[in-house]
């Protein structure tokens, strides 16, 4: 997966340092914009780190994106070879969302330097061997305890810890779970795929979002089961959605 996911990305990013180029030359192109101080690097860290965090997080909440995503997520292990399982749609789209950056004037090589960066640091947090970091730097920073949670499929462990390198993010906008000692993380996903195939785990939310436009009643229907939560559905979807929060309510206090 990591392999597939590093071919495509070496045409995507070709394409999207282009194009961050042309948008940088266009409005910041005598100025220099930000320019490359250390305070740039400072700024770039939170921006960046920022963009990843809403990136990531759609990517669990929005069904087509969590399509793209899942992979990822759906090994039953959690280990360091666990952070190469890559998507491959993923990076058909993903440098959309740091379209921004350049906008504001952020060199675009500085862009793609600091989300190499951010993508190297998320390694290592993929294990279960570093139990907790010093209480400082867990309160700062995405650590293997946060990341272990963001794997696991339990109910109070779900869809949490977005962060890429910093875990503030998530703290300020509701999605900050930690780790407790008396519930040990479930890894995969609430469906488990149970396959090595490389191409059904590519593709296989794809196929069953397909299928549940093809059976969805309306129009509006379709459209709900591409943009709406994973796990939702036109047979009951208020009720599921109320009884699924308030299980998650219950387990998180």
């Amino acid at each position: 997966m990591g392999l597939g996911s590093l071919v495509i990305n070496v045409i995507m990013k070709a394409l999207a340092y282009g194009t961050y180029t042309l948008i940088f030359a266009a409005l910041w192109g005598q100025s220099g914009g930000l320019g490359w101080h250390w305070y740039t690097w400072v700024l770039i860290l939170f921006a960046d780190d920022f963009t990843f965090y809403w990136h990531h997080r759609l990517s669990h909440e929005v069904r087509i994106l969590w399509a793209a995503h899942v992979n990822h997520h759906s090994s039953q292990t959690l280990n360091l070879a666990t952070a190469l399982r890559q998507s491959w749609a993923e990076q058909l789209y993903k440098y959309i969302w740091w379209l921004w950056l350049p906008l504001v004037g952020f060199p675009p090589l500085m862009i793609l330097m600091m989300m190499s960066v951010s993508l190297i640091y998320q390694y290592w947090p993929h294990t279960e061997l570093i139990r907790k970091m010093p209480r400082w730097f867990e309160f700062i920073f995405n650590t293997p305890s946060h990341h272990r949670v963001h794997h696991a499929s339990n109910i109070r462990y779900l869809d949490q810890n977005h962060g890429g390198i910093l875990i503030i993010w998530d703290r300020l906008f509701g999605t900050f779970q930690e780790e407790r000692d008396d519930e040990k993380p479930v890894y995969g996903i609430t469906k488990n795929i149970n396959t090595y195939n490389l191409f059904k785990i590519a593709s296989h939310e794809f196929v069953d979002v397909w299928a549940d436009v093809k059976r969805a009643p309306t129009f509006k229907d379709k459209l709900k089961y591409i943009f709406y939560p994973p796990g939702w559905s036109h047979d009951g979807p208020d009720q599921r959605a109320r009884t699924l929060r308030r299980q998650m309510a219950a387990e998180r206090k």
